[in-house]
């Protein structure tokens, strides 16, 4: 019987579930089937029924939303009036991308799996559940799983046995072809390509907004550690059109010094030109690319070349490099075994894909350009909150930006691509363009007048509440009470004035919070606190919504335990009752947060029902090397406030 062609669909938000759906394509094609890899979205959910043999590799998104790429298929497969056999001759299997920090870990794969048995297809194999928690990282789980998949498909379906499988050392094809031209066109839009200062339809990833940077000016003190940015751009003519709570994706690109170090390690002229082909009928060329393409055009603007890279990277690193010692020393840190080391040469220490690169010289030298896209993925977009409202300035969109940089064991700080880009660019030097465009956010405000709102947003994480603060303004609705934290009144107080302002006219309550203007650093939920007969008044009895932004540590966690506390002392409930309450807030959205953050930030033990580490992205503090990089481990706490900790967050354990 001849070998059914399986496709594999991926929900990526990061990229993470895409380059797990891309390793399932490698590794059917060295066990020669026949396989597609697409985006969920991308694919015509309808010619599903006729499909013998799918894998879904789905992340989980925020709080258990399903990532962007997904959206329309999820809301298509979960048709009330779709058969109950709509999928009676799929078999499929199911791989979840999650972080067990987050309370709804893997609640996209999980819901899926579940809806893929009702509908009738048959599961291959149990759920597979990787965390990014675990101290391997997804690996852990999905390793083993993909070893009992193959052994699944290949009992199901045999291909001929004079076929054998391909082995790992030896590199498949590459999916496109670089045909490198002699000469440069006489015309070329790369730098229109795409992105457009005239856009013909709303903004989106395929055809961003060019919009002209008016300001890029500094609102933290010199003084102070961290850069912070108030970005304007101008939106005329854009179409676009958002609302509080909504936010702004902008595709950034590589700095000019790594372009041309990344040019020199692999032997590349920037200025030469080239057209892509892609080797098999029915790829497409990325559309971010322009044909005929400049070297220096892929490298800035595609190839994400600033990020760590993942062990694909150097499985097929490892397949490229002709060089004895180099190969070995790739096998190695893509191997199984390898991880711990990958986590202690890569994750730990924050190293770039180009730091590899110069690494591994010999390796890098001979890379072919044709994999040049296999190899290295391309840049994605950033969110950022959008800080101000179009009711208030119809022409612009304003963004409150972080930049991001640190120092690990390496030499060299860390920096982020995109908040190190925009803090580069100033408009005072001549016209800045930068592509954008608009998605709706985690957030939204009520329309009737008279309902309050209380906000909570220490840091960046207050510009989304700018944005709600100008609209209800200008639509003369009071009732805005706005905690907002930061270290220090004269150096990252982000618009005092514009604050003091709105509370000397009648429109804003401000609560403030200085962490480091006294002995004892204040927080804001130390603030709710103290203001727990305001907050319970406002939440009980006048229908307040609440909202939290932001991601300060623990402070999530911490304004919950807060926010519960008030709850009992003010409203004199138990603690079950009190995380009741919370819990039907957020049914109601009376209670929303930043869909980007996660609220709880420990585990909790289903057995034991205790706190037993924390989670914020970080491996837990057993797993790291001695002396390696990364934040110290968590230190014991008192018995007494563990086990109090521990009871209030398991009574909480339903509410997300």
């Amino acid at each position: 019987m001849p070998s059914p062609g399986l496709l594999v669909l991926f929900g990526s938000q990061t990229g993470t579930a895409q380059d797990v759906a891309e390793r399932l394509g490698r590794d059917a094609r060295r066990r020669r089937l026949d396989c597609r890899v697409q985006a969920l979205d991308s694919y015509s959910v309808v010619n599903l029924i006729n499909e013998p043999l799918v894998v879904f590799v789905c992340a989980t998104a925020g709080q258990g939303e399903p990532p962007d790429n997904m959206k329309n298929f999820w809301r298509f497969i979960f048709r009330k009036n779709l058969p109950s056999t709509s999928l009676c001759q799929m078999d499929f299997a199911v791989l979840g991308l999650g972080d067990s920090s987050y309370a709804k870990f893997n609640f996209v794969a999980k819901k899926l799996y579940r809806r893929l048995l009702q509908l009738g297809g048959s599961a291959l194999l149990p759920l597979c559940l990787g965390d990014d928690q675990h101290e391997l990282g997804p690996d852990a789980a999905v390793d083993p799983w993909l070893h009992d998949l193959w052994e699944k498909v290949l009992w199901l379906y045999p291909v001929p046995p004079d076929l054998g499988v391909i082995p790992t050392g030896v590199p498949l094809p590459s999916t496109f072809t670089l045909h490198f031209l002699l000469e440069a066109p006489r015309t070329c839009s790369e730098e229109q390509h795409g992105a457009s200062t005239d856009p013909q339809g709303p903004p989106s990833e395929r055809q961003p907004f060019l919009a002209p940077m008016v300001t890029n000016q500094r609102v933290t003190g010199p003084s102070h550690f961290q850069d912070v940015r108030l970005i304007e751009f101008d939106i005329t003519g854009s179409r676009l059109s958002f609302a509080a709570g909504d936010v702004v994706l902008i595709q950034p690109e590589n700095r000019a010094s790594d372009l041309w170090r990344f040019c020199q390690a692999l032997g590349l002229d920037p200025d030469q030109y080239f057209t892509l082909q892609p080797r098999e009928p029915g790829v497409p060329c990325p559309a971010q690319l322009p044909q005929p393409c400049s070297v220096r055009h892929l490298v800035a603007h595609y190839l994400d070349i600033a990020r760590v890279p993942r062990r694909s990277f150097f499985e097929l690193l490892a397949c490229l490099s002709p060089h004895e010692l180099e190969r070995e020393k790739l096998l190695q840190l893509s191997s199984p075994q390898g991880q711990e080391e990958l986590y202690s040469y890569c994750n730990r220490p924050r190293r770039t894909i180009l730091e590899v690169l110069c690494d591994f010289p010999h390796t890098a030298g001979a890379i072919p350009a044709d994999y040049l896209l296999d190899l290295i993925p391309l840049i994605r977009p950033r969110a950022f909150s959008i800080a101000s409202s179009l009711l208030a300035h119809p022409l612009r969109l304003q963004i409150l930006v972080a930049v991001v940089q640190y120092q690990t064991r390496l030499k060299e700080p860390r920096r982020g691509l995109c908040s190190s880009w925009l803090a580069s660019l100033d408009p005072g030097q001549g016209p800045v363009y930068v592509p954008l465009w608009v998605r709706p956010g985690g957030l939204t405000f009520p329309e009737t007048p008279d309902t309050p709102v209380i906000m909570v947003g220490p840091g960046t994480g207050v510009a989304p509440f700018r944005a709600a603060i100008q609209e209800r303004v200008a639509r003369d609705q009071t009732g805005n009470f706005l905690f907002f934290g930061c270290r220090w009144r004269d150096q990252d107080f982000y618009w005092e004035a514009e604050w003091l302002q709105l509370e000397r006219k009648g429109y804003l309550m401000l609560f403030t919070a200085f962490s480091r203007e006294q002995e004892r650093k204040i927080y804001v939920q130390h603030r709710l606190r103290e203001l727990g007969p305001l907050v319970w008044d406002l939440l009980d009895r006048q229908g307040a919504y609440f909202y939290l932004a932001g991601n300060a540590k623990c402070m999530p966690a911490d304004v919950l335990e807060a926010l519960v506390s008030v709850f009992q002392e003010e409203g004199g409930l138990s603690g079950p009752d009190a995380a009741n309450y919370l819990a039907r807030l957020q049914r109601t959205l009376r209670f929303q947060r930043d869909r980007r953050f996660p609220v709880i930030l420990c585990h909790i033990c289903v057995s034991c029902h205790k706190v037993h580490g924390l989670g914020s992205g970080w491996r837990s503090a057993r797993t790291r090397a001695p002396g390696g990089g990364g934040p110290p481990p968590a230190q014991a706490l008192p018995a007494s406030i563990l086990e109090n900790l521990s009871n209030k967050l398991w009574a909480l354990r339903g509410c997300f």
